[in-house]
């Protein structure tokens, strides 16, 4: 099977996204549209997965779609490289997972990590809403509709990934090789897989409002930096301190360089420096807070400046999401069509099926 480089990738508009995103994914996926290793790369705005838990908000998501795309602008990712589009307006994706669903048993849903995290963060418990639960069959059809070879995503979504993988294995097992498995793709840096929130929580949330928006203002972003969990024990400058979980260093392994300690910190020559004082004693919380707001600022501002660009010409954006539809949609109808194809229910564009249905009639 022929396997062109493609990438795919998903956010659900259910806010403004998060520096948790950023790092996660989103930074990744522009310098991949960049690299030219991709023939093509598709980009998801997914407000259907988002109405399986917001069913009664719908205006939730519908104000948040343009949120979403203003910060994928924002950040780099280009419509003449990438396409991007809304889930919802292709329909080719709900018959795919409605066959998908047929592969996946419950008990096997059930057993999705992500899943079970997800569902104890909302606190739905035994009122689950049926879609939310298949979202990874959902989550399958999106990648395998678009043929996608390479998933950029943070370490959470890894089980999803691999209930995909399964989905393909056992649809081309049954009806032939016609799907591709999708490979995933985790950031480089450790500290990027599932960045903590400001909270010291395990996860960065808009829902736990613990987040460090991409479009915070420059006062908002100090606000949040300098009231970020650090370790509770240090009390007092010259006490010895703890990096483990410490959320500020976390932060500061995903976005420090050496190059900022030359411009912010110069009496250290590095990460590991800071570190070793900090763990010794003499260094407060407050000069860690003020290094790593300094970087969040370099790295935020540019972003922020140029989705108050973006911000000018609305009418722009739905255009460019339009188009990347029309796009999507044709190639997703090309999949579905060899999906039909080889689940042998093309039944009007099978000639074979219908030479053989005479045969069989004329007789009688």
């Amino acid at each position: 099977m022929n396997k062109e480089k493609i990438i795919l990738t998903a956010d659900r508009p259910t806010g403004r996204l998060h520096i948790g995103h950023y790092v996660g994914s989103l930074k990744r996926r522009v310098e991949l549209q960049d690299s030219g290793c991709y023939k093509k790369v598709f980009i998801i705005v997914s407000d259907a997965q988002s109405l399986t838990d917001n069913a009664e908000n719908p205006e939730k998501v519908r104000q948040n779609v343009v949120e979403v795309a203003l910060d994928y602008l924002a950040c780099g990712l280009d419509p003449k490289k990438s396409v991007i589009f809304i889930q919802s307006q292709i329909p080719e994706l709900c018959e795919l997972a409605f066959y998908y669903m047929n592969l996946v048993t419950v008990s096997r849903l059930q057993r999705n990590p992500t899943v079970k995290t997800e569902i104890q963060i909302r606190n739905f418990e035994t009122s689950i809403p049926v879609g939310f639960f298949t979202y990874p069959i959902s989550q399958a059809s999106d990648i395998t509709a678009f043929k996608a070879t390479t998933v950029p995503v943070g370490e959470d979504q890894e089980p999803m990934l691999e209930q995909t993988r399964e989905i393909v294995r056992k649809f081309n097992s049954i009806y032939g090789e016609t799907l591709i498995e999708p490979e995933i793709l985790l950031p480089d840096n450790a500290a990027c897989l599932r960045l903590p929130g400001t909270d010291g929580k395990a996860k960065m949330s808009k829902s736990l409002n613990n987040c460090i928006y991409l479009s915070e203002t420059a006062e908002e972003l100090q606000k949040k930096v300098m009231s970020m969990y650090t370790d509770p024990n240090h009390l007092r400058v010259e006490d010895p301190g703890r990096i483990e979980g410490n959320t500020v260093f976390t932060y500061l392994d995903a976005f420090s360089k050496t190059e900022h300690f030359e411009r912010y910190l110069p009496e250290y020559a590095n990460l590991e420096e800071l570190k070793a004082h900090y763990q010794r004693g003499g260094l407060g919380d407050v000069k860690v807070k003020r290094f790593l707001n300094a970087i969040m600022q370099e790295e935020l501002e540019p972003i922020r400046n140029r989705r108050k660009e973006f911000e000018k010409d609305i009418p722009a954006v739905y255009d460019m999401l339009q188009k990347g539809c029309h796009t999507a949609r044709e190639t997703a109808a090309q999949t579905l069509d060899e999906v039909r194809k080889a689940m042998k229910i093309n039944y009007f564009d099978d000639l074979e099926l219908i030479r053989g249905q005479v045969q069989k009639f004329s007789g009688k």
